[in-house]
């Protein structure tokens, strides 16, 4: 199984409408639209409401927490992913609605499961942007409390029912 570092990064192509998007995820952000009109939230970055035609938008940060709405193991990649150990492609399904096809990286497939809890990462493309991709909250909790993560204190557990 390829590991998120094994993983190749490709830059993806900017224009004007996902230039905002792309400079954010260098960042660490992950930007979504939203119409001021309907309200709807708006994926894939353009300009116009599928929903309503209007182009009333604007952008605001989402959360990066979903859930695995649907996946699949590759065994063969095209382009950047060619000749790779399998991996794991999938839609999910942010918090906000939109679901976004990304990688599912940092857990063995065996541990995946349609409607698993799952928290943004981003991997750095070396041109200004990263690709953001999606790992088990599971994985993310065994990193805080392993002590490989940078910052200890990490994001609040989960609570837990009595």
């Amino acid at each position: 199984m390829t590991t998120a570092g094994a993983l190749p990064a490709p830059a993806p192509p900017v224009n004007p409408e996902t230039r905002e998007f792309w400079e954010a995820t260098a960042q660490g952000r992950l930007l979504l639209k939203r119409c001021l009109d309907c309200g709807s939230v708006i994926w894939y970055p353009r300009g116009i409401c599928p929903e309503c035609a209007s182009l009333q938008t604007e952008w605001f940060e989402a959360a990066g927490r979903g859930r695995i709405y649907s996946y699949t193991i590759n065994h063969r990649g095209e382009g950047a992913y060619q000749g790779l150990p399998p991996f794991v492609l999938g839609y999910v399904e942010l918090d906000e609605g939109p679901r976004l096809m990304t990688n599912i990286v940092g857990a063995d497939p065996d541990e995946l499961a349609v409607g698993l809890a799952v928290d943004l990462v981003f991997h750095d493309t070396g041109d200004g942007s990263a690709l953001p991709r999606f790992q088990p909250l599971l994985a993310l909790w065994a990193t805080v409390f392993s002590g490989d993560t940078p910052d200890p204190a990490g994001p609040e557990p989960p609570a837990v029912r009595q």
